[in-house]
């Protein structure tokens, strides 16, 4: 099974540097999202991140110049028809994957894989919405995704060995490091961190020590390179919070229930870094 033409739905912070990295790997990218102006957000992304590489004298201008030419904007879900692997890097939300992968089923070659970055949700779930669950695998990507060198490859309990070996050497071909991992609530990945993160808030909710002091912890004792309340701010409260409550639910445990702090700041819109505060504050 080759691929050669890629399609990544979704041109956000995740869907844009997937993007990027298989342009940069010479592989066309249709980057598809609902509206133009998400698109030109997205793209606008791209090539500032390519021309701090250029600064850097880490590439040539012509090489960034190539890459961007790689890279197609989509707002046409038929402009899948043409490619042989879709990566969707959209909202975590399940209704909305079930409906897109319907839809693609519907609309992509029959041999073209169907990927999902999904960060906690069932691959086994998101495939059963299609004629093709063989053909349905998780590529999770690390953010930011041009610089991480991790992709969890997520077999669903249909995912054939054919397929799961495609995205295995295409993400060697990407110059990242693929882990097999099984369809599981929160992966390896989040199955580990998201715990981690919300004891620390509830380390900071319970008056145990101040953020700063939490952080300087699992920085200076644990050799982090960032406290988990700072990387919780990075990742976006909201993202945590969703990705607790998918542990919560998966796993029916309350060792993975969401610490109040978490649920009263996404409640006020302290979304973390995006939204100028979190734990710390950004303006």
């Amino acid at each position: 099974m080759k691929v050669e033409k890629v399609m990544v739905i979704g041109a956000g912070q995740m869907g844009g540097g997937i993007a990027q990295v298989f342009a940069t790997a010479g592989y066309p990218v249709y980057l598809h999202d609902l509206k133009e102006e998400y698109i030109k957000k997205g793209t606008a992304v791209i090539q500032k991140n390519l021309a701090r590489q250029v600064e850097k004298e880490r590439m040539s201008q012509e090489q960034a110049s190539g890459i961007m030419a790689r890279i197609h904007p989509s707002t046409d879900l038929q402009n899948a028809k043409v490619v042989d692997l879709v990566v969707e890097a959209a909202i975590e939300n399940m209704d909305i994957k079930s409906k897109l992968f319907a839809e693609l089923d519907e609309i992509a070659p029959k041999h073209a894989i169907l990927a999902s970055n999904t960060s906690a949700l069932p691959i086994t779930e998101i495939a059963a919405n299609t004629k093709r669950p063989e053909q349905v695998i998780g590529m999770h990507f690390m953010n930011p995704v041009p610089v991480m060198k991790l992709v969890e490859v997520i077999r669903g309990l249909a995912t054939s060995d054919e397929v799961y070996e495609t995205i295995e050497t295409l993400s060697k071909d990407l110059d990242k490091v693929p882990v097999e991992v099984n369809d599981s609530p929160g992966f390896v990945s989040n199955r580990i961190l998201m715990p981690m993160i919300n004891e620390a808030i509830f380390t900071l909710y319970e008056g145990v020590a101040s953020k700063e002091d939490i952080d300087s912890v699992m920085k200076l004792g644990m050799n982090h390179p960032m406290g988990p309340l700072t990387l919780a701010d990075f990742i976006g409260l909201d993202t945590c919070l969703y990705i607790m409550e998918a542990l919560h639910e998966g796993f029916g445990d309350d060792k993975y229930r969401p610490c109040p702090l978490l649920r009263k700041y996404v409640k006020a819109g302290w979304l973390g870094k995006k939204s100028g505060r979190g734990f710390y504050c950004y303006e």
